[in-house]
């Protein structure tokens, strides 16, 4: 599935696809922390069975102090995704309430990957509670409460903003309508809580609404998360194409990994303007380590 997710965005990017058609793509490739070397060693071994006309450029993502004295990615590895437009990631270690912010967050913002695209489908002979799971989240991955904005009140009260804009929501609602429309999708689904925040996801539902009026030939429908979280468990049927802001999608693109066996079976794809970067894995590394 990796290797068909990162040809087709090849193919379909006009400077990327020139490449690939003409030779060897050149694929920027983030190993990761914990089992992140050993898969991402796999994951070559399959492209080289399969013939893909790929050659790897890898780079290290450990944080570098700045001048500033903040953490940032290293500018190796950010001329090297500048340069080759693709890469594939393995899972990087998250901090949990320390240390420098979560490189994923970083990768992301670092080269406007607007879009996290999933695809939830159930596997031929990899047996799982559903047999008939095919559905693509769609999530908002550059705002929302992983927008970073956080800060200390007084000792002991803490506020966390939600960031929603207009340009992102728009964005990332004609991403979804153009992939269902180009692969065959009949329908989007919208999730949002605008019944409890009316400004903020009242905005993104109406971004979506809005869009939705340039694709008559699309189906659309608006949904609450907690009732898309009740329905996707009890008939996965319901749903094609899923877009919400960045933290729902964070949990509900899970939550449908789960349906057809975990995220070891759901790759991911970052997609941006200029590029995208794929994903292998994002649970945490070491936790996968221990567990071994």
């Amino acid at each position: 599935m990796a290797v068909r997710l990162i040809k087709k965005f090849a193919l379909n990017n006009s400077s990327i696809g020139r490449s690939y058609s003409s030779g060897i793509q050149k694929v920027t490739l983030i190993p990761g922390d914990g089992i992140g070397p050993e898969i991402s060693a796999a994951v070559q071994k399959i492209f080289e069975t399969a013939k893909v006309p790929i050659e790897w450029e890898t780079v290290d993502v450990t944080p570098v102090k700045g001048p500033d004295g903040k953490f940032g990615i290293p500018q190796a590895a950010i001329d090297s995704v500048n340069r080759n437009k693709i890469g594939l990631k393995g899972p990087l270690m998250t901090p949990v309430g320390k240390g420098h912010r979560s490189l994923n967050l970083a990768l992301r913002k670092e080269f406007n990957l607007y879009a996290n695209v999933r695809p939830c489908r159930s596997l031929d002979g990899y047996k799982t509670l559903y047999d008939d799971v095919d559905v693509v989240t769609i999530r908002e991955n550059t705002e929302g409460e992983y927008s970073g904005i956080e800060h200390e009140i007084v000792d002991g009260v803490v506020q966390s903003i939600k960031l929603i804009t207009e340009e992102a929501s728009s964005r990332v609602a004609e991403f979804a309508f153009q992939y269902a429309k180009q692969n065959g999708r009949k329908k989007v689904t919208v999730v949002h809580k605008a019944n409890i925040m009316r400004m903020s996801d009242g905005l993104f539902l109406r971004c979506c609404r809005e869009m939705a009026a340039k694709y008559p030939e699309v189906k659309f429908e608006e949904r609450y998360l907690d009732t898309v979280c009740l329905n996707m468990v009890q008939d996965p049927k319901k749903y094609d194409v899923l877009v919400m802001p960045n933290l729902y999608g964070d949990i509900l693109s899970d939550m449908c990994a789960g349906l057809v066996g975990g995220l070891g079976l759901t790759p991911s794809g970052n997609i941006g303007l200029n590029g995208a970067l794929f994903e292998l894995f994002t649970e945490q590394p070491q936790i996968l380590l221990e567990r071994i």
